[in-house]
């Protein structure tokens, strides 16, 4: 009886033992749950009601902070940033304002300079940070980034000082040239001299305003609203015809080759300029008696064949440190020569902005001494070109074949198409 019992009363004191046990565990998962974790940041339980989902389709960065200035809520964009670090927001000033706000209610706005995240270098991110109070207890900080509208603010100051300074020079040219001709009205040969100088800086300025009207032309106009097919022994024609003047004062020959017959897809107008300017610097820079050569053909690319004109000349060359920047508004490798031959430094911008609005591109080989050759590659008009092709199979005589058409091209890739029947020119490296 006494062994029994004895039992009895162990298994009543097991059974007490697992109750507590199993409470002691209850009440520890409880506690393990209520602690705040990472997942817990993204969780709108805090959050008044629909705050989540607009805070989800704002493009600014937004990050709500409690009352002990942990992060309730951040956006992904928040984290690229690098404004929320370990559930904590990590920039200084916007912690400092946000409590600041939580004290007094009050709405603040700040511009800071952020370092820029994953890069030694000492870039830095412009923001806009501004706090308010959202509801009794928490706040809200929404960030912008400002980093590319200062970019582009930067561009368009340094763009109209030098709008300001190339256009003073040749309009106090003619001021000056002006107040020449009236002291010297007695005498004729002074006065024939100061017109002639006037007549240059009016040809300079004419030239500077009609380039700064393209320009905005090819930056604002979408060049594929009235894209057509061209054919590209036009535009060369044309690019001669243009500087055909100056090369025949400097005694310069001007050569055409390549491969015939080919089209780019693009606006007419913009292309021919863009080449024009090429050819134009070409001769401008070429010293005299020698030659500037434009050659034309087909590559492959990937997303279909593109066509690829080089100019080439015999001029002075571009150094390596000037090759990078030659593309920028108003750079000029020479400002002396470039005054002297009527440059403005906005040609080789408009040819690059013209290149990018059609879906090509244009590169500079150049070593000093031993002169330049700039390539422009445009997208082939295809259609055209398989238009083309069923004509001149439906034309071929009975006895040639493909293959030895295809064989033809390969072998001489350049095809001569010269009025002054001269060899096609090298298309340097």
């Amino acid at each position: 009886m006494n062994v029994n019992a004895a039992i009895a009363a162990l298994a009543a004191l097991a059974g007490l033992c697992t109750g507590v046990i199993a409470m002691l565990a209850f009440r520890w998962s409880e506690r393990e749950q209520a602690k705040p974790t990472r997942s817990s940041l993204h969780t709108d339980a805090a959050l008044p009601p629909g705050v989540d989902t607009v805070l989800s389709v704002l493009r600014s960065s937004a990050v709500v902070l409690d009352e002990a200035d942990a992060v309730v809520k951040a956006s992904s964009a928040a984290y690229a940033l690098g404004l929320v670090r370990g559930g904590k927001l990590a920039v200084e000033p916007m912690l400092q304002m946000a409590r600041d706000t939580r004290r007094d209610g009050e709405i603040r706005q700040i511009e800071l300079d952020l370092p820029r995240r994953g890069t030694g270098r000492g870039e830095a991110l412009a923001v806009s940070a501004r706090v308010a109070p959202l509801g009794s207890r928490l706040v809200l900080l929404l960030v912008e980034d400002l980093t590319e509208a200062r970019r582009i603010e930067a561009v368009r100051r340094d763009f109209v000082a030098n709008v300001s300074h190339e256009l003073k020079t040749p309009v106090g040219a003619l001021s000056l040239l002006s107040e020449a001709v009236m002291d010297a009205s007695e005498d004729p040969e002074a006065v024939t001299r100061f017109a002639g100088r006037m007549q240059i800086e009016a040809t300079r300025l004419t030239s500077l305003v009609q380039e700064l009207i393209d320009l905005s032309r090819v930056q604002n106009d979408d060049p594929l609203e009235d894209a057509e097919p061209v054919r590209v022994n036009e535009l060369v024609a044309e690019a001669i015809d243009r500087c055909r003047h100056q090369a025949g004062t400097k005694q310069i020959t001007m050569a055409t080759g390549g491969t015939a017959d080919l089209h780019v897809w693009g606006n007419r107008g913009q292309l021919a300029a863009a080449l024009g300017n090429l050819v134009e610097n070409a001769v401008n820079y070429s010293p005299a008696r020698t030659r500037v050569g434009i050659a034309a053909r087909r590559i492959p690319a990937t997303g279909g064949d593109q066509i690829e004109i080089a100019v080439t000349d015999q001029g002075i060359g571009i150094s390596e440190r000037d090759r990078e920047r030659i593309f920028e508004r108003f750079y000029r490798v020479d400002p002396a020569r470039s005054r002297q031959t009527g440059g403005t430094g906005l040609g080789l911008a408009i040819v690059k902005h013209v290149a990018a609005s059609h879906g090509g591109e244009v590169t500079v080989w150049s070593a000093e001494g031993q002169g330049s050759t700039f390539t422009l590659r445009l997208p082939e008009a295809g259609s055209v070109r398989d238009r083309d092709r069923d004509r001149d199979r439906s034309s071929r005589e009975p006895y040639e074949t493909n293959a030895d058409l295809d064989g033809e091209d390969q072998d001489r890739p350049y095809e001569t198409n010269s009025c002054d029947h001269l060899s096609a020119p090298e298309v340097l490296p």
